[in-house]
């Protein structure tokens, strides 16, 4: 192959690769213009769009024929509220005397022990405040030994006593209308004897009896 055929034939084949490329580029930009008009075709957003509000409708039509409604509280309901208004130096006297006589109580031991100092405030025959009962003598004989000792003043008070407490002072009360109450395994055996031959007997709830 002479020079003048070396030309010709790189030329074909240049001519061959431009005529390829630009086929290449033309094909690439309709590709591109099918890919945009796909991607922004209303058509399947709108089949979404009736597929969820579909499932809206069933959703609605169950509710209705469910007759679902909403239950309305009355708030004031949830609040429980005191039947008691005490000073905060009886309520301060309440939780140390129920902790002091029913410290090794249950929570309702603790209870019925806060019953009886307040059926005392309510009754003719004893002071009229929390404090006052607590720290009532009688012949300067004490109405309570953990006054008479001194360990009124030293106590921990506990939330079990604490909840007892307000239970009391909400109108919680299982007393009977007791006003008195011992423990008769550490109490003097005269003063029960007094408990026996003067008061009537109402019941026994864990290391207390009580009485009226």
């Amino acid at each position: 192959m002479n020079h003048t055929d070396q030309k010709s034939a790189l030329c074909l084949l240049l001519y061959s690769l431009t005529a390829a490329v630009a086929w290449l580029c033309a094909r690439g930009v309709e590709l591109e213009k099918y890919a945009a008009a796909s991607a922004f075709d209303p058509k399947p957003i709108e089949c979404v769009e009736e597929l969820l509000g579909y499932e809206q409708q069933e959703r609605n039509a169950f509710a209705e024929s469910a007759d679902v409604r909403q239950p309305v509280i009355d708030v004031s309901l949830l609040e429980k509220r005191r039947i008691y208004e005490i000073s905060d130096e009886d309520y301060r006297t309440l939780l140390k005397i129920v902790e002091a006589e029913a410290g090794s109580e249950d929570e309702e031991g603790k209870l019925l022990v806060a019953n009886v100092v307040l059926n005392r405030v309510k009754s003719d025959a004893f002071p009229d405040t929390v404090t006052e009962v607590v720290y009532q003598r009688d012949g300067g004989v004490a109405q309570f030994s953990p006054v008479a000792d001194g360990s009124l003043e030293k106590v921990e008070v506990s939330g079990e006593t604490v909840s007892a407490v307000e239970r009391a002072l909400e109108g919680e009360d299982n007393s009977r209308g007791a006003l008195y109450f011992a423990a008769r395994n550490a109490a003097d055996a005269e003063n029960m004897r007094w408990f026996d031959t003067h008061l009537t007997r109402l019941f026994a709830y864990g290391g207390h009896e009580f009485f009226s």
